[in-house]
C-alpha cells in the first residue's frame, strides 16, 4: 500500500489536490496504476493546465550521505550549487573565485550552499 503523498508523487499532483480529489489515505499499486493508465477528468484537466516548467515536486538529494525526500518547491528557494543534510558540517569548499552563503530551511532536513562569483 503506497501513501497518499506516495500517490500525489507519482502523480504530479499536489498532496491537496489528492485528497480534494479523493485519493484515499492508502492506496494499492494496483490502484494507482488503473489511475494512471485511465486518468479521471479532473487529472487529464489538471495537467493540460500547467503551462509552465514549475515542478510539482522536487527532488532535493544530499551531495555527502545521499539522503533524498521529494518536498513541493518554494519561491524562495535559490539555485543552489549544493544541498546537504543540516547535520553536516564536512562539505567541499566553494571553487576558487567564489563564495558561499548558506539557505536554512530547504525541504525538511537541508541547506543550500549557494557559490556565486566573488
Amino acid at each position: 500500500m503506497l501513501s497518499r503523498r506516495d500517490a500525489a508523487i507519482r502523480l504530479d499532483i499536489p498532496l491537496e489536490m489528492a485528497a480534494r480529489h479523493g485519493i484515499p489515505s492508502h492506496i494499492s499499486e494496483a490502484e494507482l496504476e488503473r489511475i494512471e493508465q485511465d486518468p479521471p477528468a479532473w487529472l487529464v484537466q489538471s495537467r493540460g493546465n500547467r503551462t509552465g516548467s514549475k515542478k510539482v515536486w522536487a527532488h532535493l538529494e544530499c551531495a555527502v550521505c545521499g539522503f533524498s525526500e521529494q518536498e513541493r518547491p518554494k519561491k524562495w528557494w535559490p539555485e543552489w550549487t549544493l544541498l546537504v543534510c543540516d547535520d553536516h558540517d564536512e562539505v567541499p569548499p566553494p571553487a576558487s573565485g567564489t563564495t558561499r552563503h548558506l539557505v536554512y530551511g530547504i525541504g525538511s532536513r537541508f541547506t543550500a550552499l549557494v557559490d556565486e562569483p566573488a
